[in-house]
């Protein structure tokens, strides 16, 4: 696990972005095309949308959710409306480019089923995304895998739906598939996760966070989230 720490969270976020252009980039030149999945948050936009200012081969990118709150299209909730935003409005993306999980479909559990197949039709059997970003809760979730959900011991599919969590059911990825990815890209900022970050480089299976693989990751943060690491554990880039 490699973690740079950044000055201010605005810092972070463009410097999670130049990852993954470098890592497209590459993806790209290494296999014709970069599949990439992305988490929600206030962050993660600004993130976004620094990397439609990057040198990336948008014509050979496809994004994928890494969860989304149950919620009609369009609702501020939910994470693909602010996606779009961030990127559509910013880069030469396609619409067609961004794959949408079906939380609108009345049958959850079949909804889910149709979003791994989705992800088998891109990224094989079993599929293997390219690059997937994570954000980090303060109660140690990331995606929508959550403390004390169900869906935290799904090892047998590789999307998954959760129980209510802060008003909203939401569909996630599950731990098989993210601990497939070529890069596990995190990107925390915040003094109030820096316990989380400790639990999380610890490789702590006490929180959700804890249990993604470590060996393809990268930590991004700001300086306040990496208060509790020793100094040689982190870069610090700016």
């Amino acid at each position: 696990m490699r973690i740079e720490a950044f000055a201010t969270p605005d810092a972070a976020a463009a410097g999670a972005a130049a990852t993954i252009a470098t890592a497209a980039r590459a993806a790209v030149h290494d296999r014709g095309r970069f599949l990439f999945a992305v988490s929600g948050g206030h962050t993660p936009w600004i993130m976004l949308q620094a990397l439609a200012g990057e040198q990336v081969p948008w014509a050979a990118v496809h994004v994928f959710q890494v969860d989304e709150r149950v919620a009609a299209d369009g609702d501020l909730d939910r994470n693909l409306t602010h996606l779009k935003q961030a990127l559509l409005d910013r880069c030469p993306l396609r619409a067609d480019q961004i794959h949408a999980m079906p939380v609108e479909e009345p049958d959850l559990d079949a909804a889910s089923a149709q979003y791994a197949q989705t992800l088998r039709s891109y990224a094989g059997t079993p599929p293997v995304l390219d690059l997937i970003h994570l954000g980090l809760g303060p109660d140690g979730h990331t995606a929508s895998l959550v403390p004390w959900d169900p869906v935290l011991e799904v090892n047998d599919r590789d999307v998954a739906v959760t129980e209510p969590y802060e008003g909203r059911r939401r569909m996630t990825l599950t731990y098989p598939v993210l601990n497939r990815a070529r890069i596990i890209l995190w990107l925390v900022t915040g003094e109030e996760k820096a316990g989380m970050v400790a639990l999380l480089v610890q490789g702590d299976r006490s929180i959700p966070a804890g249990r993604v693989a470590q060996n393809q990751a990268i930590v991004i943060a700001d300086r306040g989230a990496v208060l509790q690491l020793a100094p040689h554990d982190v870069a610090t880039i700016g």
